[in-house]
């Protein structure tokens, strides 16, 4: 009788174990098939976006394209695709150690640098040539990169870098609304998600750096003001919010989840308060839900790079590999669909261009940082 208490006890473990989520790698599983596939997109995109003459990238791989961009002449990216580039640079470096990218492209930015009052920031193109409006996310999105080399490295550089992102960001606040941050500089029409999400995360990242308990109370206020303002009912958020008249713009992307969950999963670490892990896991299940189910990814690479983010920073907590999975099915997908014999992947608008390639690369980095870690293969 003991003897078949022991074995029923035993199969019940196995059960257990082998049905949890969370699996660990082996030497035998090992894999480095999202690490050839880095290697190869970045290779793609240097040959084909990086103009060697001029030592800026393009913005789209049809030079027509590049000529009739919103109606400019403006042949080369837009800050924001370097702002991806930038991200995925860092995360390339964390899976070979000597890639030395990030201060490459960090130096590809500078051309964009504008030290207008009332603080310096990055503008949206070469100031030198087609100098445009300044983006409140674009350099929150500098930021974050920034703050995270900052923490990989120890280069204060960095640490100035996300610090000076964090002033001029916060020369987008007012009390319009209750709060909240605007999109972009000198226009006062909407208060997005976009530029709140991540300004939460840059604010959580210099107390982390810091403890200066002012970066802390103004990323709570922040976060507090987009969750009454803009999240949805099933817990993803809307796009923004008008400030004549509160109208809400109802569209729902995948990068404004993410930047929202990942500042959820920062807070639960930073205050210890289990409120923000449950909002994160919540979160967390209804992107799952809504981004990932069909098998295909919904938005583009690049948006679909920053839930990532989270998914991963929520796996230090969460260690149900649930999300990774839904998430793995459509860049599976997508490597198999959309890739052409370039190695370039077409974007959902039929175009090919580098925001979505450096948000491409994100996500292959990632996954080479997670089959480090698991075996993905045995996800279902």
């Amino acid at each position: 009788m003991n003897k078949r208490k022991g074995s029923i006890l035993l199969f019940a473990t196995i059960v257990l174990f082998s049905s949890f989520a969370f699996v660990k790698k082996t030497e035998k599983s090992k894999s480095d098939l999202y690490k050839k596939e880095m290697e190869s997109l970045h290779t793609a995109i240097e040959n084909n976006f990086h103009d060697k003459a001029s030592g800026y990238y393009f913005v789209d791989l049809d030079p027509a394209k590049r000529e009739t961009k919103f109606g400019h002449k403006r042949e080369y990216s837009w800050l924001w695709a370097l702002c991806a580039m930038f991200e995925a640079s860092n995360e390339i470096e964390k899976v070979d150690k000597k890639a030395n990218l990030v201060d490459g492209i960090f130096n590809s930015m500078q051309p964009y640098y504008d030290p207008a009052p009332p603080k310096p920031g990055y503008g949206e193109y070469i100031v030198k040539l087609s100098k445009g409006q300044r983006y409140y996310d674009d350099n929150q999105w500098i930021g974050i990169t920034a703050l995270d080399v900052y923490e990989r490295t120890g280069k204060k550089s960095y640490f100035d870098l996300g610090k000076s992102m964090y002033d001029f960001m916060m020369t987008a606040s007012d009390n319009a609304l209750g709060g909240g941050l605007y999109w972009r500089e000198n226009d006062f029409e909407t208060k997005n998600t976009c530029s709140n999400g991540p300004g939460i995360i840059v604010a959580l990242k210099m107390y982390k750096a810091t403890k200066d308990k002012k970066y802390l109370e103004n990323a709570i206020k922040i976060y507090d003001w987009t969750t009454q303002k803009l999240q949805t009912p099933t817990g993803l958020f809307y796009d923004n919010i008008k400030v004549k008249d509160g109208t809400i713009g109802e569209a729902i992307f995948s990068y404004n989840t993410g930047t929202m969950l990942q500042s959820s999963v920062y807070f639960y670490e930073l205050t210890g308060d289990k409120k923000y892990l449950e909002k994160a896991n919540k979160m967390a299940d209804s992107s799952l839900d809504y981004f990932y189910k069909s098998g295909k990814f919904r938005d583009g690479y690049w948006f679909n790079a920053v839930l990532l983010r989270g998914y991963m920073h929520l796996l230090k907590h969460n260690k149900d590999l649930k999300y990774i999975s839904g998430f793995k099915k459509c860049l599976d997908n997508a490597l198999k669909e959309n890739k052409n014999k370039k190695g370039l992947f077409e974007a959902d608008n039929g175009e090919y261009n580098l925001v979505e390639h450096g948000g491409m690369l994100e996500i292959l980095a990632r996954f080479a940082h997670l089959e480090e870690q698991y075996d993905l293969s045995k996800l279902k």
